[in-house]
């Protein structure tokens, strides 16, 4: 069997390294840059031609990056790829999953169809299922969606002393249960009132006596950070430790790091999204994952 050619679009090489590795694949290279007038220039360094096709793009502020991921499926294919696969390790596009005011693009289905064209597979982790049982509500294509919630409760047995799990809002509670469970700790559920994007008010009415335990508060996702920032914010009122703030994908908008720093906050979250909080490592993962639709 012809071995697999991993390559990762700008940002994402280091992780097309090491999913190779593990798979016994190749790595090539990709020549991507813009024209004065911002149009894509795309050429592929490594030949294609016969090889199954592995690209990595993780899928975080997404616009800029979809057009050369598309260019360089469209491209593969055209020169020959048995094949194109693509790992996602974040799975932008998934908060629009209805039509919530009239008019509104429903850009969840969107992209899923304009990936599905495009792609022969999908491999991601923990994306945004809300309102979707899986990611074959929408795509077309084979998916295989890991999950990083045992390695984060690894993490957090290994690294915290004593920790309170504490999910940041209702919709949490799943999530943070399990990893409680697996870190042998116990948790609690904040309440949210969101307001807007960039607007939520915490109560601290679910919140169980932590004692001397370490607070940490764990959620999917870090996007403007406004609830990790203001759940940092209310445990600071109340006197408990310093919080750890968890999660699988950082994409830190607004500055969210910085935010959660001036709470006294320390942030750990895993490679789905290349950060300096990077502590938790989804490869393997994501490598079990391309087993599984590729075997």
């Amino acid at each position: 069997m012809t071995a697999p050619l991993f390559i990762g679009m700008p940002g994402n090489e280091a992780m097309a390294r090491a999913l190779a590795q593990m798979l016994g694949g190749d790595t090539g290279q990709l020549e991507l840059h813009a024209f004065p007038d911002g149009e894509t220039y795309l050429r592929f360094l490594t030949d294609v031609a016969g090889r199954p096709l592995v690209i990595v793009c993780t899928l975080d502020r997404p616009d800029a990056k979809f057009l050369p991921l598309i260019f360089a499926a469209a491209t593969a294919r055209e020169l020959g790829a048995a094949g194109v696969g693509l790992v996602a390790p974040y799975l932008a596009y998934m908060r629009q999953d209805r039509r919530f005011k009239p008019g509104e693009a429903v850009t969840s289905r969107q992209v899923a169809e304009l990936l599905s064209n495009a792609f022969d597979w999908l491999v991601t982790v923990d994306p945004h299922l809300h309102r979707y049982a899986s990611l074959g509500d929408i795509y077309r294509i084979p998916t295989r969606v890991v999950h990083a919630a045992p390695l984060i409760s690894d993490w957090i047995r290994h690294n915290v002393g004593n920790p309170h799990i504490i999910g940041p809002d209702s919709e949490s509670e799943q999530w943070v249960s399990a990893v409680a469970k697996d870190a042998g700790a116990p948790y609690s559920v904040l309440e949210k009132i969101r307001r807007g994007d960039r607007d939520v008010a915490i109560s601290t009415h679910g919140l169980r006596d932590l004692g001397a335990r370490t607070p940490v508060l764990v959620d999917d996702i870090i996007s403007s950070g406004r609830t990790m920032i203001e759940a940092a914010r209310v445990l600071k009122t109340i006197g408990t430790a310093a919080p750890l703030c968890v999660a699988v994908h950082g994409l830190f908008a607004d500055d969210a790091d910085a935010l959660l720093l001036k709470q006294g906050a320390r942030v750990v979250t895993a490679n789905t999204v290349p950060h300096q909080t990077n502590a938790i490592d989804v490869a393997a993962l994501m490598a079990a994952g391309i087993r599984e639709l590729t075997a």
